[in-house]
């Protein structure tokens, strides 16, 4: 099983960025925010994208360990997503930085977004 993280599944673009941000659904969690578009087409591969700013992690060690925690949990999960692209940020500003909550956040919004959605009643 190929368990990398190379380029094809990354999101790179900033169109890429924007069409995540602009389909305007989110799965949040305690400590992160998952912003998933539904790939369409041929795409069977989850791509991932972060965002982790100097407003919520001063020190860019720690901006860079969510990032470290965040891509692995990913690599790990890939094959088991659905096409979806997935841009992940920090929802809070974390008071103590910890990675097991990071990954235990993390599993619980994947696996939210692995099952499939009740579509809504009308009212």
């Amino acid at each position: 099983m190929d368990q990398n993280f190379a380029r094809r599944y990354r999101l790179t673009k900033t169109d890429e960025f924007s069409s995540v941000f602009g389909f305007r659904r989110a799965i949040r969690g305690k400590l992160l925010m998952l912003h998933y578009f539904p790939r369409t087409g041929n795409a069977g591969d989850a791509r991932l994208g972060l965002v982790v700013g100097k407003k919520q992690l001063r020190r860019a060690v720690d901006r860079n360990r969510v990032k470290r925690v965040v891509r692995e949990i990913f690599r790990r999960l890939r094959h088991e997503l659905p096409a979806v692209d997935i841009v992940v940020r920090l929802a809070v500003k974390p008071q103590l930085l910890d990675s097991r909550a990071l990954t235990e956040d993390l599993l619980i919004l994947l696996d939210k977004l692995k099952k499939p959605r009740p579509p809504r009643e009308a009212p």
